[in-house]
């Protein structure tokens, strides 16, 4: 058993979502939003932490980190949970961080997702970007749907990842996971190979560059359904964010791309419960509308907000409605409410009177 996974086997036990080791520092971990020391854990020397990073890796592994000075990977611990892993050098010396990743894929109505997300699992082609923070529950998210996809449909489905989180049993449909650096070079080169792979679904880990972004909608224009992630935290900001991975003389005719070819954008954050006792995903819902290809086309971005307002029959919403829905039916407290509302006037009336001065 190698040393660090008594370390991991706490952080399951324990409820967390992350553990952070750093030479010359007590391990910490992150439980429910927030970081501490792990009770009863003393700091680290860099030479004790290099040894127990070195354990669980392989040759090459720890030649790509000592050359490269980063690692990504993902670390199996039979009968506990799959892991992953990033190791780092810093100030102190060498560093590592693990996230943990469930064994069991919960479902759309175990996350209790909006059903206009579990409507995305029954189109058969476009691009669909799930999107927030890092840590904001992006990948359990897009592990349900796929799930879901992969329980009611017989397709191909393809997931490229960096590394591979979520392992998905073949069900209706056949799972091909492609890790970068072991199955392929790389994001831009699994997308070239996946149209000769007769795939239905791919999903692509994290859309980085612009080469990734623009395979990722040629994907989607030529048939098929494209899942990916971005680091924005609203529909507006999404689309403004492809568009601007470009050159200039090049945003229009991404525009055109787009336009034909987004079928939706779900926003996401993570926010403690009002009991303290978990976390809370609240989301911003884009979905495809007769009026969303001209908004997008003219590069007239602020306009998506009104099709989110009027598409509210279809299910979609807006990020502050789904705040203030959150902070009215008490799943969310209002001031945390408030530090992630766009809007924040609106909220200011909900907050205790010492809140308020303090706002």
């Amino acid at each position: 058993m190698a040393r660090l996974d008594a370390l991991l086997a706490s952080l399951r036990d324990q409820g967390g979502s992350d553990l952070h080791l750093v030479a010359g520092s007590p391990p910490r971990m992150r439980c429910r939003g927030s970081l501490g020391v792990v009770e009863g854990q003393s700091e680290i020397s860099d030479e004790s932490l290099r040894a127990m990073m070195r354990e669980i890796v392989s040759e090459s592994q720890w030649r790509t980190y000592q050359g490269g000075w980063d690692l990504d990977f993902a670390y199996s611990v039979p009968g506990m949970a799959r892991f992953r892993g990033n190791y780092l050098f810093q100030e102190t010396g060498v560093a590592a961080v693990f996230r943990i990743i469930p064994d069991e894929i919960l479902s759309l109505e175990d996350l209790e997702l909006p059903a206009a997300i579990a409507s995305l699992t029954q189109i058969e082609k476009g691009l669909v970007l799930v999107t927030g923070p890092t840590g904001s529950g992006k990948s359990t998210t897009l592990a349900a749907i796929i799930d879901a996809i992969n329980r009611s449909h017989a397709r191909h489905i393809v997931t490229i990842e960096d590394p591979v989180e979520f392992v998905h049993s073949n069900r209706k449909s056949v799972l091909s996971h492609r890790e970068v650096g072991d199955h392929t070079r790389g994001f831009d080169a699994a997308l070239r190979a996946v149209v000769r792979q007769d795939a239905d679904v791919i999903l692509v880990g994290e859309m980085r560059d612009r080469q990734t972004i623009a395979l990722a909608i040629t994907a989607a224009e030529m048939g098929l359904l494209v899942f990916g992630t971005l680091h924005t935290n609203s529909a507006t900001k999404t689309v403004d964010r492809i568009i601007d991975a470009f050159p200039a003389a090049e945003q229009n005719q991404v525009r055109i791309s787009l336009s034909e070819s987004l079928a939706g954008v779900v926003s996401q954050l993570l926010l403690p419960t009002s009991d303290g006792k978990g976390r809370c995903a609240v989301h911003e819902i884009l979905l495809r509308t007769q009026g969303l290809p001209n908004v997008i086309r003219e590069g007239n971005t602020p306009m998506l907000n009104s099709i989110i307002q009027s598409g509210k029959a279809l299910g979609m919403q807006s990020m502050d409605d789904a705040l203030m829905a959150c902070v009215k039916n008490g799943k969310v407290l209002p001031a945390n409410a408030y530090a992630k509302a766009a809007d924040k006037a609106r909220f200011e009336s909900l907050l205790p009177e010492e809140e308020k001065s303090a706002a």
